[in-house]
């Protein structure tokens, strides 16, 4: 039986699935660059770090116009054919890992008025809902008109280098004809059509999400290393971890208290048949601690042989950092669990801390003694 993970997200009234393996990163909704020689599936295109990537939106897939997006949507970068592609989604849930028995390849009559099958890949029925598994190879209809975009786009970006100019100068430098790929002058703004009701406020910080996806200075791309992070919360604190370690995302469906534990030492958790001990980090990073319960969030990490479930009041996003951004931490935030942080980064006007989840797990006593 072949087990497979599913970043599952939802549009609308109903819940989404693709495979893990090919998403890139998730992040907020960034100011979107319309362009007239897209697609009908896509809304615009997006420079991430000197790489164009089109932005395609489920409503246009399913014949439906489109609804405005949201200041609270997210966009899920998954890698197809040589390139990469982003879709617009409401909320991100979770990634889940589905065997193939709960998987049918044949919709139901339900899905037939709801979404067009070509895009499915299968439907897996579990019992909180059913999830529509999407077929990524035939989510982009024109692929040669899609590839010609994204080759004309990415030659005109090169061909200027990677700038840190604003988004107006960058508009200003790729007109120097009426019939050059990106003709902003001729197509309504990104808010004009998609976006009507964002505040001032709003579009700034949308703007500045498109701002930070751009390349940066020549100083911080001198260093190509990526850093690739779940990004989890307790209270007002942010934290990254290294998404290498992170097996999955799940809710606490189940909770078996262990004797004679210590207090961080939450319990055990059957997950699909293994055993998974819940350890509170909260202690150690000296953060106020509650009482943890079925329904919580938790992410499952594991580092060496060590395999822990981390309860999480929330799971936010995914997002790629460079490995020079990484700052030690100022005086007053020294406190909060310095010997078991990377360092900090700002994200979305907040400060994250990076956990060190090697050097938490073996020098900061979370680990039971078995012979205790």
């Amino acid at each position: 039986m072949e087990n497979k993970e599913y970043l599952t997200f939802r549009l609308h009234d109903l819940q989404y699935g693709i495979e893990a393996v090919l998403v890139q990163e998730v992040f907020p909704l960034p100011e979107l660059t319309p362009i007239s020689e897209a697609t009908t599936d896509i809304i615009g295109i997006l420079n991430v770090r000197g790489q164009i990537v089109p932005i395609i939106h489920l409503d246009l897939l399913l014949s439906n116009p489109v609804k405005n997006c949201n200041f609270s949507d997210y966009v899920v970068v998954m890698q197809w054919e040589d390139s990469l592609i982003g879709m617009v989604v409401h909320q991100v849930d979770e990634v889940l890992e589905l065997n193939s028995e709960v998987i049918t390849t044949k919709p139901s009559y339900d899905f037939f008025n709801k979404i067009n099958t070509k895009l499915i890949a299968g439907i897996a029925s579990l019992d909180s809902g059913n999830i529509v598994l999407l077929n990524t190879k035939t989510l982009i209809r024109e692929p040669d008109a899609v590839l010609t975009l994204i080759w004309d786009a990415q030659t005109q970006i090169d061909s200027i280098g990677t700038s840190t100019n604003s988004q107006q100068q960058l508009e200003q430098q790729l007109l120097p004809g009426e019939k050059e790929l990106l003709s902003f002058q001729s197509l309504p703004s990104f808010y004009d059509l998609y976006c009507p009701n964002a505040t001032p406020d709003e579009r700034n910080s949308f703007r500045q999400r498109a701002d930070s996806l751009k390349p940066q200075t020549e100083s911080v791309k001198t260093s190509n290393e990526l850093m690739s992070l779940a990004v989890i919360g307790f209270g007002n604190e942010v934290f990254g971890v290294d998404l290498g370690l992170v097996r999955e995302f799940t809710d606490i469906g189940n909770l078996t208290p262990i004797p004679c534990c210590p207090s961080h030492i939450v319990g055990n958790m059957n997950l699909r048949g293994e055993i998974v001990t819940l350890v509170d980090i909260r202690k150690v990073l000296n953060l106020p601690t509650a009482p943890v319960s079925i329904g919580d969030q938790a992410i499952v990490v594991q580092v060496d042989d060590i395999v822990a479930g981390l309860p999480v009041e929330r799971v936010l996003e995914l997002v790629s950092v460079n490995a020079t951004e990484l700052t030690p931490l100022p005086p007053p935030l020294s406190e909060l669990g310095e010997n078991y942080l990377q360092g900090i980064v700002s994200s979305e006007e907040k400060i994250m801390k990076v956990l060190d989840l090697p050097k938490l797990f073996t020098e900061g006593e979370l680990v039971v003694n078995d012979d205790a």
